[in-house]
């Protein structure tokens, strides 16, 4: 069978026998950081979103016999400048719902001075507010609210990895003092540096603007920003990857270790960015599955 017809047919199958997705706005009140602006979201219809200004959660929720306690908050890529969130991210819940992982497809704000105040912070604000929302009602959703996870593909990987090491200064309102900290990362060809050797330039500028700080830049590095209470992490990565090179997952996993942070990491010789050919889905989620099974995370 020819592996995208193959991984077509899997998704169609996960999609018929997951239970219904459901959308919901990601705060219950105003939008922190967001200027009072219409709505000017585009859908490209193929999977593709921009402009995105009003953040949201969708919820992919195995049966009940069928989950086993642990949940994941997916972060499509796309450079800060899009979201890719049908591949890198309805696509990827509805195979975690199938195998019992709650999957929650975060639909997090593009940074754009024209929305928010401040660019740098709105994405990390929707990180943190769905890991909020996600451990607050995991009763709710048959979650065990010490195994939520993050996870995200190249920017989203970004997003993810500061989700990550970013969680001790809260930038929403917590009231109730809820851990921010995800319990596990997975990244996948993930933007981690904004260093000059690095650094993807599109998710740095769009995110920091063209005239960042040496101070900011140095912020958002995020293997600047490991330590020991850095959640364990999953990472993958292609060699030939010509848009985000994959020293980024190399430094990462390097801080990791020198923090003593548990970490795997799959480096493949040919996929490129985004994993059109290579690997295949089942390969490289296959070993993410066992990843988490290992750690005690799913059975």
């Amino acid at each position: 069978m020819h592996p995208r017809f193959f991984l077509g047919s899997l998704l169609l199958l996960l999609a018929l026998n997951t239970q219904a997705q459901r959308e919901f706005p990601l705060y219950n009140g105003p939008v922190p950081n967001s200027l009072s602006v219409p709505n000017e979201e585009v859908d490209n219809g193929k999977g593709v979103v921009s402009k995105v200004s009003i953040p949201t959660l969708t919820a992919f929720l195995p049966p009940k016999e069928k989950a086993n306690g642990a949940a994941v908050i997916v972060c499509p890529g796309g450079g800060y400048g899009v979201l890719v969130i049908e591949r890198e991210g309805y696509a990827i819940a509805r195979a975690f719902a199938e195998m019992g992982v709650a999957a929650f497809v975060l639909k997090y704000r593009l940074p754009s001075p024209g929305t928010m105040a401040n660019t740098a912070i709105g994405p990390l604000q929707d990180a943190q507010q769905a890991i909020r929302t996600v451990r607050q009602r995991a009763a709710e959703w048959n979650v065990d609210p010490q195994k939520i996870g993050i996870m995200g593909f190249s920017a989203g990987g970004h997003l993810a990895a500061t989700a990550g090491t970013h969680f001790k200064v809260p930038l929403i309102d917590n009231p109730e003092k809820t851990s921010l900290r995800p319990d596990f990362l997975i990244l996948v060809y993930p933007v981690i540096s904004f260093q000059e050797s690095l650094s993807h330039g599109g998710s740095r500028s769009n995110l920091l603007g063209t005239s960042a700080s040496r101070e900011a830049i140095d912020l958002y590095s995020n293997e600047l920003q490991v330590d020991a209470q850095t959640p364990p992490a999953f990472l993958t990565h292609a060699s030939d990857d010509s848009k985000v090179p994959v020293a980024n997952s190399l430094v990462f996993y390097q801080a990791l270790l020198r923090h003593q942070v548990p970490a795997e990491m799959h480096i493949y010789a040919k996929g490129e960015h985004g994993y059109g050919k290579t690997p295949a889905f089942e390969e490289w989620f296959g070993r993410c599955r066992r990843w988490l099974a290992t750690s005690g995370l799913i059975p």
